[in-house]
Parts: C-alpha cells; sequence; structure tokens
C-alpha cells in the first residue's frame, strides 16, 4: 500500500492536468463553440509532449490504475488466506469435554470481543464483502489476527484446558468455573456490557459472558454432554448480578418486591436478609400469637386471628418465590430470598455489594430497607454475662420462640419499657399469668403506659386496664443497676426499690440498622436517625430507602423516621414503584395500631406525641368496639391491610348529639383524640374506634385550623350505637 501511494504521488500533477483538459472538451463538444478561445493551448496538452496525441497519456494512467487494483487484491487475498489458516488450525483443535467441538476459549482482556461461529467461512464472507467495499477496513483484519494470537497466547498460558493429549481432571475443571466468574462479574456490573455481546454472533459459544444475564442457555450445549461439564456450566448459588437487589427481608422489603413487579412483571428481585426465614409480618409476635389455643401455634406460626379465622405468619408461601441460583435464568423473572447472609460493604460507584462472606453482587436498582436493632440499656450491658444471658431483646421469630419456652419455664418476667411492644406483651404475658401463675411485672419511667404518646388521662386509665390483665406495673422506674445474685437477677431502681426477678425483656426502643452509611457515603439524620431520604424515598439517583430505617420528608408534616407495620407497607410500596420509574412523593399517610388484647385497641395516624396540646372527644363503647369486633367487620386481622390509599369521599351521617370532653375518672371506652400544633391537627387516634382511619386522614391532608374539633369529632359518628 505504501508503494501504491509513492506512485499516485508521482501521477497527481498529470492527474490534475488530465482533468483540465477533460473539462475543456466537454465544454466545446456540449455548446458547439468553434469560436470560444482555447484556454489551454494544445501545446500544453496533459501528456506534457508538444503537439502529441493523448494516448500516452491514458496508457500510463490506465497502467497506474490496474497495477494499485492488482497490488490491494494480492494483499487481500493475502489477509484472507492467512486468517482462513488461523481458524482452520484452531478448529482442529478438539475439546476436552467433546472431541468433536471446537475449543471455546475467555479472555478477559477482550471480554466484549466475539469468539467465531460454528460457520468461520460465512463470517469470512461477509468480512471481505466489507473490507473490498470501504477501503479504511482493510486495516480492520489485524484485531482479528490478534484476538486468535491472544486466544493461542492464552492457551499457552494455562487460561483453557489443555488438548486432547492432555486430559483434564476434576479438578482443572472447577479451576476453569472459578477464572470465568470475575469477567463475568464484571460484564455484570457494566450497564453497557451486556448489549455489544448480544450483538455480536455467538450462537455456538458453550460458555455464557455474563451468568448473571436473561440468557442463560449459552450455557446448555455444555452442560448436556457430560459431568465434567455440569460442573462447568453449573450457576452459582449466589447470584453474581440483581437487577433489583432489596438489603433486608422484613416487611418493607416485600412489599417492595411485590409492587416491582406488579409494575415490571419479568422483573428479577433478589431479597438478602441476615435472617433464616422468609419474610413474615412482626405485629402478630407481640399479639395474637400469645392468645392461641393451638399448642403447635410456636412451631408453625399459625395464629387465629381476632375474628377467628387462621393464617401464617409468612407473607407467602416457600412455593411463591424462586430459588437464588435459578433467578438469573428463570422465564419470567421472580422473587429470590437469600436467607442467613449479610450485607457488610456497599459499592456506590460500582454499584455493587458485599456479603459476610466475601461474595459480590452486583445491581441496577438497590432498595435498603435494613430496619432496626432493638436497643439494650447500658445498665443491662454491664451487667456481665450472667445478666445479658437472662435478657431478651424482642424482635425476630427466634425472639418470640425462645420467650414462649422461658414463659414455661420460669415463675417471674419484668418488662422494661412502657410503649406498644412493652404494653403489648406485658398484657399477653399477663393472660398467660392466670393459667400457669406466672409472675408478670411491667416497669417503664413514665407516669402509665404509653405515656410518651397518649395524654396523661388516657395513659392512666390504660395503666389500670394492663393491671387488670394480672401484670404488676411499676411506674416512675428508673432503673440503677442490674445484677445476677443466686440464679436470679435484681433491679435496683433509683429510689431504692428493688425487683427480683427470672427473666428481663428489653422492650426500649429501636436503634435504626445503619451500618451501611459509612461504605456507601449516605447521609444519616442527626435528629431521628435512619438513612436521610427525599420525599420519594431516594437517597441516590439508584438507591431507595423504606421501612423503619428510612428518614423521610413527608409533603405534608415535614421530615420523619417511623416504625410501625402499615408505614413499611406504605413506604415498601412507594419504593418500589418509584423503583420502576413512578416517582411518587410520600404523600399516603400510614396509621399504626396496638392492642391491649382482644377488648382494647387503637389506630393511630400522623404525629402522635403527649407533649403536643391534645383534645379528646370521647363516648360509651358497646360490644363491637373492640379489636376483635373490627376485624370480623374488615375480615383481616392485620388491620393496616384493610386500608387504602384513597381519602375520604363522603361524610357518614352526623349525631346531632353534642359529645362531652373527658371528665377524669370517665370510662373510655371509645373516642377521638387529636393532637395539635399551631391549631392544626397534625395527629389522631382512635380510641376503640375502628375503619375510620380515610376520614382521619383527610383531615391531616387538609392541613386546616378548626375552631370546634368537636363538631370534627362528629365525622367519626362515634355515638353510632
Amino acid at each position: 500500500m505504501l508503494k501504491c501511494k509513492a506512485v499516485w504521488q508521482k501521477l497527481a500533477p498529470l492527474a490534475r492536468d488530465s482533468s483540465t483538459l477533460c473539462r475543456q472538451n466537454m465544454k466545446r463538444t456540449v455548446l458547439k463553440c468553434g469560436c470560444r478561445p482555447t484556454l489551454v493551448p494544445r501545446a500544453q496538452m496533459s501528456s506534457k509532449i508538444p503537439g502529441g496525441e493523448n494516448m500516452a497519456y491514458y496508457i500510463l494512467v490506465g497502467g497506474t490504475f490496474l497495477g494499485a487494483g492488482y497490488y490491494a487484491y494480492k494483499t487481500l487475498s493475502g489477509d484472507k488466506r492467512r486468517y482462513e489458516e488461523r481458524i482452520t488450525e484452531m478448529s482442529s483443535r478438539s475439546s476436552p469435554l467433546s472431541g468433536e467441538q471446537p475449543m471455546t476459549f475467555l479472555q478477559p482482556e477482550l471480554k466484549e470481543e466475539a469468539e467465531p461461529s460454528e460457520e468461520p467461512e460465512a463470517q469470512i464472507v461477509e468480512e471481505g464483502a466489507a473490507v473490498e467495499s470501504e477501503a479504511p477496513v482493510l486495516e480492520g483484519g489485524e484485531p482479528q489476527e490478534q484476538t486468535a494470537e491472544g486466544a493461542a497466547a492464552a492457551e499457552e498460558e494455562g487460561a483453557a484446558p489443555p488438548g486432547p493429549e492432555e486430559p483434564t481432571a476434576p479438578s482443572e475443571t472447577v479451576e476453569l468455573t472459578e477464572t470465568q466468574a470475575p469477567a463475568a462479574e464484571d460484564s455484570a456490573a457494566d450497564p453497557l456490557g451486556p448489549e455489544p455481546v448480544a450483538a455480536e454472533p455467538v450462537a455456538a459459544e458453550p460458555v455464557a459472558a455474563e451468568p448473571s444475564a436473561t440468557e442463560p442457555v449459552a450455557a446448555e450445549p455444555l452442560a448436556a454432554e457430560s459431568p465434567a461439564a455440569e460442573a462447568v456450566a453449573a450457576l452459582p448459588e449466589i447470584p453474581a448480578h440483581a437487577p433489583y437487589l432489596l438489603i433486608g427481608g422484613g416487611t418493607a422489603s416485600f412489599a417492595a418486591a411485590r409492587s416491582i413487579r406488579a409494575r415490571d412483571p419479568g422483573a428479577r428481585v433478589l431479597i438478602v436478609t441476615e435472617e433464616p426465614d422468609l419474610p413474615y409480618m412482626r405485629p402478630p409476635l407481640s399479639k395474637e400469637l400469645w392468645f392461641s389455643d393451638d399448642p403447635t401455634a410456636t412451631e408453625t406460626l399459625r395464629f387465629k386471628q381476632w375474628n377467628g379465622k387462621e393464617r401464617s405468619i409468612y407473607f407467602q408461601p416457600p412455593s411463591f418465590y424462586v430459588s437464588p441460583q435459578d433467578l438469573p435464568k428463570v422465564e419470567n423473572g421472580g422473587v429470590a430470598v437469600l436467607t442467613s447472609k449479610k450485607v457488610v460493604h456497599m459499592d456506590v460507584r460500582g454499584n455493587k455489594v458485599r456479603l459476610d462472606d466475601d461474595t459480590e453482587i452486583s445491581y441496577d436498582k438497590c432498595l435498603i430497607a435494613t430496619g432496626g436493632i432493638p436497643r439494650n440499656m447500658q445498665v443491662i450491658e454491664r451487667a456481665g454475662e450472667e445478666v445479658r444471658k437472662k435478657v431478651t431483646l424482642f424482635r425476630r421469630i427466634s425472639d418470640f420462640k425462645s420467650l414462649e419456652k422461658i414463659a414455661r419455664e420460669v415463675k417471674s418476667i419484668t418488662i422494661i419499657g412502657g410503649g406498644f411492644l412493652g404494653s403489648e406483651l406485658a398484657c399477653a404475658l399477663g393472660r398467660k399469668s392466670n393459667e400457669s401463675g406466672l409472675e408478670v411485672v411491667q416497669m417503664f419511667p413514665e407516669k402509665g403506659n404509653m405515656g410518651k404518646v397518649l395524654p396523661e388521662y388516657l395513659s392512666n386509665w390504660t395503666t389500670e386496664k394492663v393491671k387488670r390483665e394480672g401484670v404488676n406495673v411499676i411506674t416512675d422506674a428508673l432503673v440503677k443497676n442490674v445484677s445476677f445474685k443466686d440464679d436470679r437477677v435484681e433491679i435496683k431502681l433509683k429510689d431504692g426499690r428493688m425487683v427480683t426477678t427470672d427473666h428481663i425483656v428489653a422492650a426500649v426502643g429501636l436503634e435504626p440498622s445503619v451500618e451501611l452509611a459509612k461504605s456507601a457515603g449516605l447521609e444519616v439524620d442527626a435528629d431521628f436517625g435512619g438513612f436521610r431520604v427525599n420525599a420519594e424515598l431516594q437517597a441516590r439517583s439508584n438507591i431507595w430507602v423504606a421501612g423503619d430505617a428510612a428518614c423521610f420528608y413527608d409533603i405534608r408534616l415535614g421530615r420523619r423516621r417511623v416504625e410501625h407495620h402499615d408505614h413499611a407497607v406504605v413506604s415498601g410500596r412507594l419504593a418500589g414503584e418509584n423503583m420502576t420509574g413512578a416517582n411518587k412523593p410520600y404523600w399516603h399517610q400510614s396509621m399504626f395500631w396496638s392492642d391491649l388484647g382482644p377488648d382494647v385497641g387503637y389506630e393511630a395516624i400522623g404525629i402522635v406525641d403527649s407533649s403536643l396540646p391534645t383534645v379528646g372527644v370521647f363516648a360509651k363503647a358497646t360490644a363491637k368496639d373492640t379489636p376483635r369486633a373490627a376485624t370480623e367487620i374488615s375480615g383481616t386481622g392485620i388491620r393496616s391491610e384493610s386500608e387504602t390509599e384513597a381519602v375520604a369521599s363522603r361524610v357518614m351521617p352526623i349525631n346531632p348529639t353534642v359529645p362531652l370532653a373527658p371528665q377524669q375518672g370517665d370510662d373510655y371506652g371509645k373516642g377521638v383524640i387529636f393532637y395539635l400544633r399551631d391549631k392544626v391537627v397534625v395527629g389522631i387516634i382512635l380510641w376503640n374506634v375502628f375503619n375510620r382511619m380515610p376520614i382521619a386522614r383527610k383531615i391531616i391532608k387538609d392541613g386546616e385550623e378548626h375552631a370546634d374539633l368537636n363538631e370534627v369529632a362528629k365525622l367519626f359518628n362515634i355515638h353510632e350505637d
């Protein structure tokens, strides 16, 4: 080619002069104007021969072009012949797994280059046609030769299995699988990686370039030939890539997975949880399971709801899920749960996480729903190993099973904490004490049960209700010291009182699990705790947070963090929708509820804080104003499941009776408590009033001042018989 270029440079002046002569002759012929003056004298023709003919010019130019064409043809033919010889040499080497199949080489450095197909001749013809039609492609043959040479070099270095003269041992087959894994992970981590691979003609390639892709059939031809081939083609137990990765196996993760699948039916969702159980609901652990008459309920985790219907604590049976190993190749996608695995590191730039066994999983979109960890007391942590063995931090299924067994073996249990969990467990164990003689003690620093939530008069009434359940309630109790003596635990209070017990249940709150914040570079809210996210529950462009661990911006009530079942459902569902492109803000106010047995319960929404001004409107309760009756009407034991995102569109009939303000000593059978901030209702508790939450939600959404909340209470029709 360089010789042709040099010859052409010498002939260029002749070509330019000849073009001038051609233009002049054409003008004379077309215009037929013989009188037009000649621009170039005949003595200065392009042949440079004064007065000569053009024949020498034509011969010279024509010979030049013929010579250049012959040289190009010879060069292309030589390149094509060498390429065919190299392909033939490579194809003649038989595979160690089959004497007839051509060998496939793995090239991590050139992972975007496709291997030759089963029909190399057709591919060569196509490449030759491209070379002949476009001159610059002539140099494109060099990368193809480098690819073949790189494959041969890889074979010499041991990257590929040996030929038929050197049989491959089973251990070498495993080594090949491990060699392929890093390249597959790199390809999966690159969002642009699968596209060029899919476009290449690799129909006969037996090893998939990306095991986490949606086309695992590339491994089938090799896997069906021999047991050694199955070892090579076997998918890893933990997929290297998950389009939707959900960290945490609680309610928020399951709600998000269900929402993702609803909007993207072919989605592949992987849930990673450090618990050994499939996703389950936590409320029955402190409620209905304790009141079950079935002696096997602790093992089966099936319970009767207040309405008498039986159900399982698990959201779905095992048949609902696909195995993590099959997730990359399942035809229509699915939800897989990777149990007993913990995410310990998160690389937001590389879009991947690392598990506690050093396995890495890449993702396209990720949800953090790690929930929280039960908070322990410092006096207990300092008390020593003997005391810590006698303490339960109640949160999981294993905690429920352990405490249920302890309750049947010991004589006394002390619950420290007067919030939702502590009061529910106190009532549940107190009911059990009537049958077994178990002594149940509940202590807390407030003046009454749920003193941080309920106004003082209602908190005191609730405390009396808990006492009637058989619980010894100790108020204004500040724990000073905990010690171990005579195989029992002694709890000393700051006012000098002493309580001796066999076991302690610490229910003093929840710490949001934000261990991934440091490695991921995510912001943790200094006031509320939890990952700080926007109104769309987004912490980064492809990372969302839901459930107890999310400190979100409520477009109506400002920044919040909520630790309740319904919030986990609502936030998980919203995060799942936004992960599929919905871009919805958190506008639906979640509710929460608590039951002190089957006869007393309440539902709440918004900000319910006893430090805020409150207005309560109460009425006399009837037999149907109980949690048991409410579940019979709604048909579900988890009352939030009957909730919808729709706000109240119509007002229920108003009873003309004017409600009265509560008086000390009244029997607060049912009623409505309004929590105010700047004269605006920001929270509502429906005390033994059920199936009215859409009305409460609309009041908070409107955000208006109300001159007379007694009139607002009429909307809930609490005086209806």
